[in-house]
C-alpha cells in the first residue's frame, strides 16, 4: 500500500464516525468498525468478550449467576446500584451471549447464557505456554551464566 493510500484511508470520514461511535460503545459496534492494521492479527469476537468480562462489577454478575438465577431488581440489590446500571451491565453480558433473560410480567430473570469460552480459553492457555517458553529461555540462560 503506497502512503497516499494509507493517507486517504486513515482520514476515511467513515473511519472517524466508525471511531466516536466506539468511543461511546464499545461493545455494541466492534464487529461492525474495521481498522486496518495488518501487523495485529485479533479476533473480533475474543475483544468483545475479554471487554464485557474486564469490568469488575460484570464478572460479579456471572459469579452470582453461575450459582442461580436472579432478577434484574436482585443484581441491582446485591452489587448496591441502580436498576439502570445494572440493566446496562447485563445487555453488555447478553450481547456477549454470556447471560440471557427473560422477561415474566414486570420481572426480568438473568441466568448464564449459552457461550462457552472455548476460544478464549485457548488464547489464554496460548499465551501461557508463550511466557512459560519465556522464562524456560531466560532460566537456562542464566544457568549458563558464571556464578560471581
Amino acid at each position: 500500500m503506497s502512503a497516499l493510500e494509507f493517507g486517504r484511508i486513515t482520514r476515511s470520514p467513515k473511519i472517524w464516525r466508525c471511531a466516536k461511535r466506539s468511543a461511546r460503545e464499545p461493545l455494541r459496534h466492534a464487529e461492525s468498525c474495521h481498522t486496518l492494521n495488518h501487523m495485529v492479527q485479533h479476533s473480533a469476537a475474543l475483544d468483545t468478550t475479554f471487554a464485557a468480562v474486564a469490568d469488575p462489577v460484570r464478572r460479579g454478575i456471572l459469579t452470582l449467576l453461575g450459582r442461580r438465577d436472579a432478577s434484574i431488581t436482585e443484581l441491582a440489590e446485591s452489587f448496591e446500584m441502580t436498576l439502570t446500571g445494572i440493566k446496562k451491565h447485563v445487555t453488555i453480558l447478553e450481547q456477549t451471549r454470556l447471560v440471557t433473560t427473560k422477561k415474566e410480567g414486570r420481572v426480568r430473570t438473568c441466568r448464564i447464557g449459552p457461550r462457552k469460552l472455548e476460544r478464549e480459553a485457548e488464547w489464554i492457555a496460548s499465551f501461557q505456554e508463550m511466557i512459560d517458553a519465556r522464562f524456560d529461555r531466560l532460566e537456562a540462560l542464566l544457568e549458563r551464566l558464571p556464578d560471581k
